[in-house]
């Protein structure tokens, strides 16, 4: 990658890579300072930051317009020696479900919309890896970021891989926001107004709380997430540390892409309808079948579909859905359509983050009244959950997920996080079982059992 520079006296931003001997993924996760950032995508590098040279956050719904502008800002002026493209400058971070904060537990310290430009940053590519020191000031020194470059590559050889890895640290309580009575007569309420014609799709999810035997080792959790999900996106997010009480962080890995921008190619994925997997080939086959007839499951998954089509086309001259199939996970199944678009001018990729968020995936149909009803419905805040994390670069391109088979932690409990997508045909009790295995990914990590 060419270097970027500007008269070294507008400098706000510099920014010096350097390629490294492979470290390994936990250790540096494990010596990472607070707030960490761990960003992995099928087919994109795999970064882990550590600290915050810069931070960006915005709340209401404006938040996708003000980060844009505060990030183009960041960007406008720098000096940058990346020597790969994988370690150029990017911010980290992600959005809130609804317009405004987060409320309540456990999102206290998170804002609408929170994105860091790590002050320490490795990155993993195919074939080797790179140590990225970043520094933004009024008067950054390069030199003195070239000094700290040396230092941060000599202390990350000296780090060794810790083993063997730390278990689940095993669940001792567990507390369910929405009582199955309450989980029932909600989805029979929508069901009866999608009946009707006031809605057309809303997608209910429910929070878990859980109480943990001891710490969770997320360099663990994140690292066996990327063995059992390797098609999934794997995120980690944190707020500033706080001194009143315990870092909280948040994490998943999510099967489900919300929109990634590369010059004026758009990629997006309709993800909806679930089945669980066999115990057998044959039943894990039938299980998929039975998931690509289901007339309930194709209405929900052609809603989700059709709707991001009809989002992207103001943009692009050309939307293409590819044929619908079947996403295999370790533990469920979906119907994906791939979703390919060519935009018509230069776009953000916040500009596109912000039209298609929230998808009919997590949100609904119309969907002002599905977020109504969700509000009126669901006994806590979303916060970040189902909402879109990911990165964005000087260019202005970038990935986001959507932020689901995700969870809260701070200190010895968590929250964990999964919905469901109610239409016409919903049954209650079918759709209070889908959750249960949209929680698996997750819980697996918590849950103290023989592995």
């Amino acid at each position: 990658m060419e270097s970027l520079r500007t008269d070294a006296a507008e400098t706000t931003l510099v920014s010096r890579s350097v390629p490294i001997a492979t470290p390994s993924f936990r250790a540096v996760l494990r010596d990472a300072d607070a707030p960490r950032t761990v960003w992995s995508a099928p087919g994109e590098a795999t970064v882990v930051g550590s600290g915050a040279a810069a931070t960006l956050t915005a709340d209401g719904s404006d938040r996708f317009a003000s980060i844009r502008e505060a990030s183009e800002s960041l960007f406008a002026s720098g000096d940058v020696h990346a020597g790969t493209e994988a370690a150029r400058p990017r911010l980290f971070g992600g959005f809130a479900f609804h317009g405004d904060s987060a409320s309540g537990s456990p999102w206290e310290d998170f804002p609408g919309a929170r994105f860091v430009f790590p002050r320490v940053q490795v990155t993993w590519t195919d074939d080797d890896a790179w140590l990225t020191v970043n520094a933004v000031g009024r008067d950054v020194d390069p030199e003195t970021v070239e000094s700290r470059l040396d230092r941060e590559r000599d202390r990350i050889a000296t780090l060794a891989d810790p083993d063997p890895s730390v278990d689940p640290p095993g669940v001792t309580d567990r507390r369910r926001t929405t009582p199955r009575s309450e989980w029932r007569s909600g989805v029979e309420a929508v069901v009866s107004r999608i009946r009707s014609g006031d809605l057309r799709k809303v997608v209910l999810a429910q929070a878990l709380d859980v109480d943990l035997a001891g710490r969770l080792s997320l360099p663990d959790v994140l690292s066996r997430l990327g063995r059992a999900y390797p098609e999934c996106y794997r995120f980690l997010v944190e707020p500033e540390p706080s001194e009143s009480r315990p870092q909280p962080s948040f994490f998943g890995a999510t099967p489900e892409r919300l929109v990634s921008l590369r010059g004026r190619t758009v990629e997006t994925d309709a993800l909806a309808g679930t089945t669980g997997r066999g115990e057998t080939p044959a039943e894990d086959e039938w299980l998929a079948q039975e998931l690509a007839r289901d007339e309930k499951n194709a209405h929900e998954h052609d809603l989700v579909a059709e709707t991001i089509e009809e989002q992207l086309s103001p943009f692009a001259g050309t939307v293409s859905a590819g044929s619908r199939r079947i996403k295999r996970l370790a533990t469920v199944q979906h119907l994906w359509t791939p979703i390919t678009a060519t935009l018509d001018r230069d776009e953000h990729v916040l500009s596109l983050v912000e039209a298609l968020h929230p998808t009919p995936a997590v949100g609904g149909l119309p969907p002002e009244r599905a977020l109504e009803t969700i509000r009126d419905t669901e006994p806590f805040d979303r916060g970040w959950y189902a909402a879109p994390v990911g990165w964005i670069d000087a260019a202005g391109y970038g990935t986001f997920a959507v932020a689901l088979r995700s969870a809260v932690v701070r200190g010895d409990t968590a929250t964990l996080f999964a919905g469901v997508g109610i239409v016409a045909d919903s049954d209650p009790d079918r759709e209070w079982d889908e959750v249960q295995l949209k929680y698996r990914p997750i819980l697996d990590e918590l849950e103290r059992e023989e592995r």
